[in-house]
């Protein structure tokens, strides 16, 4: 059987996530600390955690709406409200998603062609441009550098713009910069895509971890926005629940009903027993105004101001993160590639990072440590890794 002419060779020729590699490595060895994957060493609250065993108790074990419980719906509409001056009516432009990630997914989905071109930040992600090669369409990348914070600007946003053109993914917070766009940054972009039928796709997984007192500003909400942006999120980084895989897109009905159609034709509906958890997670935040998110926030912050500071002191120049949870240092001043320090570093110190290249051309130089760590583990990481950059 020969399967290179059986298999798409659009979707074969997309490599394998440079994330995973040097975590899957760092897991077989010994010692090793992770700083590669982005997830919060924090455990999901009880709270929401009892909320999933009650529905199992009560027999809720059953599919729920393709859009999902209405409860929760509901509780995301007023969140949504509440944390970021957003209005969506939760029967109809707000559905419940397996994770962030099957958002960008279907949202791609619905909207890509063969020919349409997506325009996404780079560095970025590393699930937007194989998203937007699975859906059939081109990625155009348009570099951000650290002297502008690592934020897309609008002159370079209207020269990537061609009459193919068919959406923005917009993914503030940033990851793997730690990135943010304030309001007035947003009202540039916004000009930019006035009069045009351009859809964003605002990826604001990282909107709660904001640092520095300057709370995150949802895309939607700038004037004219609301209609032309699809709005994801979910409860994966803000509220400790990776392995729930709860998420949610919010959009004009015309938009959601199609992505729905997808939703309903491949997932059906997201885990029963998550939406429970998620809906209590919701209600409590609500109720006494998200001191667990609050927790969490200061926690990283700490860890943040640590890891930049280690960074800077071990000769590095490191751009100060402001959302998310990585520092994302440049290691150009070690003659080596990110792939070359990465490879290095774990082998030599037992420390799992990711190469910045992994993320797009414009993380080349740099790499990026996850600071969702545990502190005493990042304290040694950070010895080790000042170990290894003097040796150099």
């Amino acid at each position: 059987m020969n399967y290179e002419e059986v298999l798409s060779g659009r979707i074969s020729a997309v490599p394998p996530s440079g994330i995973r590699k040097f975590f899957d490595i760092a897991s077989q060895m010994k010692d090793a600390i992770s700083l590669g994957v982005g997830e919060p060493d924090f455990n999901t609250p009880w709270d929401y955690n009892d909320a999933a065993i009650y529905s199992l108790r009560q027999g809720h074990t059953h599919y729920t709406s393709n859009w999902g419980l209405i409860e929760l719906r509901e509780a995301i509409s007023e969140y949504l409200k509440v944390r970021f001056s957003i209005a969506y009516d939760p029967n109809r432009e707000i559905m419940v998603t397996v994770g962030a990630s099957e958002g960008i997914d279907i949202a791609l989905r619905a909207l890509v062609e063969p020919g349409d071109e997506v325009i996404v930040p780079d560095p970025a992600y590393v699930s937007y441009m194989p998203g937007i090669i699975f859906a059939g369409g081109t990625c155009v990348p348009v570099p951000t550098f650290a002297q502008d914070d690592f934020r897309m600007t609008a002159e370079n946003l209207k020269k990537a713009i061609t009459p193919r053109t068919k959406a923005l993914i917009f993914p503030y917070p940033n990851n793997p910069t730690g990135a943010v766009m304030r309001r007035e940054h947003m009202e540039e972009i916004a000009q930019v895509l006035r009069g045009t039928n351009i859809i964003v796709i605002a990826d604001e997984i990282y909107a709660e971890l904001t640092y520095g007192g300057a709370r995150h500003v949802s895309f939607a909400s700038i004037p004219g926005m609301w209609e032309r942006t699809i709005t994801l999120n979910g409860f994966s980084k803000a509220f400790a629940m990776t392995g729930w895989r709860m998420g949610y897109a919010c959009a004009p009905r015309e938009l959601l009903a199609v992505m729905c159609k997808i939703h309903q034709y491949t997932i059906m509906c997201a885990p029963t027993p998550g939406q429970y958890a998620a809906t209590e997670a919701i209600r409590i935040g609500l109720d006494n105004d998200f001191a667990d998110v609050l927790h969490m926030v200061r926690t990283y912050d700490r860890r943040r101001r640590l890891v930049v500071s280690a960074c800077r002191e071990m000769g590095l120049d490191c751009f100060e993160p402001n959302g998310a949870f990585y520092a994302f240092p440049s290691i150009r001043k070690t003659g080596m590639t990110s792939q070359e320090f990465c490879t290095a570093f774990l082998k030599a110190e037992k420390v799992a990072t990711v190469p910045g290249d992994a993320f797009g051309d414009g993380g080349r130089g740099h790499i990026r440590i996850s600071y969702a760590a545990a502190t005493d583990k990042l304290i040694e990481a950070m010895k080790r890794m000042e170990r290894f950059v003097s040796g150099l």
